[in-house]
């Protein structure tokens, strides 16, 4: 059930309906049942795989509950025991916990892994050693990232005690399969979202009407930038033989504006739906582009998964024994090597891990390190950096600010452009013809029509373009506070525009979602 088909449409339409009418007591059952139609829909087999890991989670967070109770238990009834008595029982008692969360997180990331790379590894190996295997056909259920992940952050939080396990089936169920946020995110944390998921209370008509807007911001960035610009997109990197040179940093400059409204555009309908129904998601963007620096803007893109990976791997693993020991090495040589060198080596690994979260590709693979280097290579020469700028004190001045923006904005629009390519090799040929074959006239001369591009298209996308630049300004999520008659007059604006300029209707192929496929 694409969020732009009009069978969405007609759903969402019915529940919010529903939700708006029904008793505030009973609207997450509603919710629930919305979000298993939603789920079935695209197969019972997606469905089946979600019900289990849902199952495992519950199961395994009310393990992990009764352990703290019980260890709670104990310290409370012990307080006149010998203190390495109450210290080698909590050893123990937090052993056993770990033992239940590492059972089940082997088996929801082991299947995640399962999915996503049998086929891949199965390829591989018949490359390498001139098998014939077969892949097995594994099912691949639509957002299987997404919720396996934040259900691994809900296990993982119990076993820390940051949240308790939640007691009911039924609204864990809720939590991992929200329909909202099932095709492309955000990654939802247990005690931020059930603090709206489960109210009771009245949907507010502000958040209602706030939810609408968003929801047609959403289909604005899909339907009149993403699905415009991708046909051309698709052009140059299908045969980047022909298309290289001038057409290749075209081609990577516009798949940055289509993946950016793409998928903001999604996160959009996502958080406007939610809202609509009472229902607060975490925010995903914070205006990236408008990032100085690599670091700067991974805080601003997927920020929900940045910080799924910081707090539940990056921090974990700068504290693990393997990384402390080479700290310990590593200081034995140099002072500030020793500090410097497990956090370079956990940030290596982490984009590695985020790599290959998008999926089984060397591209994603070569797309992570990539990122990770850069990032360390911006830490490490900091300091240079700084002596740079308090000498010639262009640091703080507009200028140097918007060069480091554009910088930024090429950097990471040259790694993004592994997700295009077919093929790492093809992808550094396509990148080094901008520098040995540029020649402009080729664009110049054949124009956009060369892409499937019309100057119609072109001048639509680029007033696109220019509309998110200002309703960027109102804030960041563009709701910003103004009047209700303001805010009505601007949403039926744009859901004008989006009717009158957005690529849909007969004999259009609605594009799915980019990061569905994640």
């Amino acid at each position: 059930m694409l969020f732009t088909s009009y069978t969405f449409l007609l759903f969402l339409a019915v529940v919010l309906t529903a939700c708006w009418l029904c008793p505030p007591r009973f609207r997450w059952r509603l919710t629930l049942a919305a979000s298993v139609v939603f789920y079935a829909w695209l197969g019972w087999s997606s469905l089946a795989y979600l019900a289990v890991t849902v199952a495992l989670a519950y199961v395994a967070g009310r393990l992990m509950g009764r352990l703290h109770a019980q260890r709670e238990a104990f310290l409370s009834a012990s307080a006149d025991r010998p203190r390495e008595e109450r210290r080698a029982y909590s050893k123990r008692n937090e052993a056993a916990r770990r033992r239940v969360l590492a059972a089940c997180l082997t088996l929801i990331l082991g299947a995640l892994l399962a999915v996503k790379y049998t086929a891949w590894a199965v390829g591989g190996a018949n490359a390498l050693f001139g098998t014939g295997l077969a892949a097995p056909r594994l099912l691949m259920p639509m957002g299987v990232s997404f919720f396996t992940f934040q259900t691994a952050g809900y296990l993982i939080d119990v076993y820390r005690g940051a949240v308790k396990a939640e007691r009911g089936a039924a609204r864990l169920a809720l939590f991992c399969s929200f329909f909202p946020q099932m095709v492309q995110g955000p990654i939802s944390r247990w005690g931020d979202l059930s603090q709206t998921l489960f109210s009771a209370d009245k949907i507010n008509s502000g958040d209602f009407f706030a939810g609408i807007q968003r929801i047609v911001l959403g289909f604005f960035k899909k339907l009149v930038i993403a699905d415009r610009l991708l046909a051309a997109v698709r052009t140059v990197t299908a045969d980047p033989e022909t298309y290289h040179g001038a057409y290749a940093a075209l081609g990577i400059l516009l798949y940055a504006v289509t993946l950016y409204a793409d998928f903001t555009g999604g996160i959009d309908i996502a958080l406007g739906a939610a809202r609509a129904m009472g229902v607060r998601l975490a925010e995903n963007f914070d205006r990236p582009f408008a990032a100085a620096s690599a670091a700067e803007y991974w805080r601003r893109w997927h920020i929900t998964m940045g910080t799924w990976f910081r707090d539940y791997l990056f921090y974990p693993l700068s504290a693990s024994r393997p990384l402390t020991r080479l700290s310990r090495w590593a200081r034995g040589k140099n002072a500030a090597a020793g500090r410097r060198v497990p956090v370079y080596a956990a940030t290596l690994t982490v984009w590695l891990a985020t790599g290959a979260w998008h999926g089984a590709s060397w591209n994603f693979w070569v797309w992570g390190l990539a990122n990770g280097l850069v990032i360390v290579l911006s830490e490490e020469c900091a300091p240079l950096y700084k002596r740079f700028h308090a000498r010639f004190g262009l640091g703080k001045t507009a200028a140097y600010r918007a060069f480091a923006v554009v910088r930024t904005f090429c950097l990471m629009s040259l790694i993004r452009s592994l997700d295009i390519y077919d093929g790492v090799g093809t992808t550094f040929r396509a990148i080094g013809s901008i520098v040995t074959r540029f020649d402009a006239g080729n664009v110049i001369n054949g124009g956009f029509s060369a892409l499937g591009l019309t100057a119609g298209d072109a001048a639509v996308a680029a007033g696109a373009v220019l509309v998110l630049l200002v309703w960027g300004r109102r804030g960041r999520d563009g709701t910003r506070e103004t009047s209700a008659a303001l805010q009505t007059a601007l949403t039926l604006a744009l859901l004008m525009v989006t009717l009158v300029f957005g690529a849909y209707g007969p004999g259009y192929d609605a594009g799915q979602f980019i990061y569905n496929r994640f």
